[in-house]
């Protein structure tokens, strides 16, 4: 029977990717809390003309939106960042204690994207400018990956902008360092020399990369301010011994972007894993009003998940089982049940199978999901209440008594590997 395939970057989560992807979300939201970030979600859909504002109608940013709606005037999550700055304004957010400190774990959604649908766990400090605090959140993203044993496996790069109307210069000597090149340009290069030059440095044509590494370097150009916060931001970096280079040709797409910029890439392959930027200008965008500086980062979790998978690195599975219940007929089903949930409140990981009457099937699964004891229960154990055990590691087998099963399953797993997780444990009743 087939089915329709799945949607064009879109994909399928199973329940190993999950595994990966909550070990991600530990380790980021032990940094968040450790350094007072708190979390934030956004609806999953806002008005079309947020966007519009933000972007200033660049038609190649909003190509990259999921619309819906009879006109199209609503998206789809594309961007926790202007949802976030739509949320610090309109719920008067500034009148809490400064600066604010979000992170978030969501799904979002890019037309324009190999994968259209992705993961992404992020953070952002709002309404202080200091590079101190951008390089506090490069160091957040770098000791992050370094828990999950990545550190050597990514490099750091770091470039800066100016804002808006400063770029307008850096972009003329881009233009004038081409204009007696353009025999080594591609049609669509020539077309971006003209509309966006800072698209020249995205080519994957190998004459234009070294082209682009030999482009004038936008940090010649700094104005005073502008390179005292680059130079202040690479101190702090240095500080907090964060490795990195500086790269000319690092430009983020997105057109309201100012000072420092960073990305994080795998050095096998070079896909960006985490990237970051300052956006001082966005709130005015958007109301004409607010000016908030704001520092931020962006981590794709399938792409770390894959930096794993491909060197190896694996999850713990707390989820190992240590009893599995073999029943045979509805009379062992009824003392099986009983048993089985006891077991579970004892802490022991059990799994009780109800639903398969053959003995060498229920066997079969219990080996299949590496199950450490089976208790096999038939008719006539569950009458004289005396089962049959069998050590799935040791292959062996013995007779035990109802009331003995658990202590001795207890015993065996070493009472330090019970599980006893409840999230009730975080519930507090306040007087009132």
């Amino acid at each position: 029977m087939n089915l329709e395939t799945v949607l064009e970057g879109m994909r399928d989560f199973y329940p190993d990717d999950h595994k990966y992807n909550t070990f991600l979300k530990k380790v980021f939201r032990h940094e968040f809390r450790k350094n007072w970030f708190r979390r934030i979600s956004t609806p999953i859909i806002e008005e079309k003309s947020l966007f519009e504002k933000a972007f200033l109608n660049d038609e190649n940013l909003l190509s990259s939106l999921y619309t819906v709606g009879e006109d199209e005037n609503m998206c789809l999550t594309w961007d926790a960042t202007v949802w976030i700055i739509r949320s610090y304004i309109n719920n008067n957010l500034q009148e809490q204690i400064q600066p604010v400190y979000f992170y978030y774990m969501e799904r979002f959604l890019d037309r324009v994207r190999d994968n259209k649908e992705f993961f992404q766990i992020g953070c952002e400090i709002i309404w202080e400018k200091d590079p101190i605090l951008d390089a506090q959140v490069l160091f957040l993203a770098y000791s992050a990956l370094e828990k999950m044993w990545l550190g050597d496996l990514v490099k750091i790069r770091i470039n800066t902008v100016w804002n808006e109307k400063e770029m307008v210069k850096y972009i003329d000597e881009l233009r004038s360092f081409y204009e007696n090149k353009k025999h080594f340009l591609s049609e669509e290069s020539l077309k971006n020399l003209e509309t966006n030059p800072l698209a020249l440095f995205n080519s994957e044509d190998e004459d234009e990369s070294i082209l682009a590494k030999n482009s004038p370097s936008i940090t010649k150009f700094l104005k005073k301010d502008s390179k005292n916060h680059y130079i202040k931001f690479k101190e702090y970096l240095d500080l907090l011994w964060v490795p990195y280079e500086e790269d000319n040709t690092l430009f983020l797409e997105k057109n309201y972007y100012s000072n420092t910029m960073w990305i994080v890439d795998s050095v096998e392959d070079s896909k960006t894993l985490v990237s970051w930027g300052r956006y001082d200008a966005l709130s005015n965008r958007l109301d004409n009003k607010s000016n908030l500086p704001v520092t931020w980062f962006a981590a794709n979790t399938w792409k770390i998940i894959e930096l794993l998978k491909n060197n190896n690195i694996k999850i713990k599975n707390k989820d190992e089982l240590d009893l599995y219940f073999v029943q045979l007929w509805d009379e062992a089903k009824k003392v099986v049940l009983p048993l089985s949930l006891e077991a579970r409140k004892a802490g022991i990981n059990t799994l009780a199978s109800f639903w398969t009457p053959s003995l060498r099937e229920q066997m079969l699964k219990a080996s299949r999901i590496g199950a450490k004891y089976v208790v096999i229960v038939g008719v006539m154990e569950a009458r004289s209440w005396v089962f049959q055990l069998r050590d799935m590691i040791d292959w062996k087998q013995k007779d035990i008594k109802k009331e003995e099963l658990i202590p001795y399953i207890i015993d065996k797993i070493w009472e330090a590997q019970l599980d006893f997780y409840s999230p009730v444990k975080d519930l507090i009743r306040e007087e009132k």
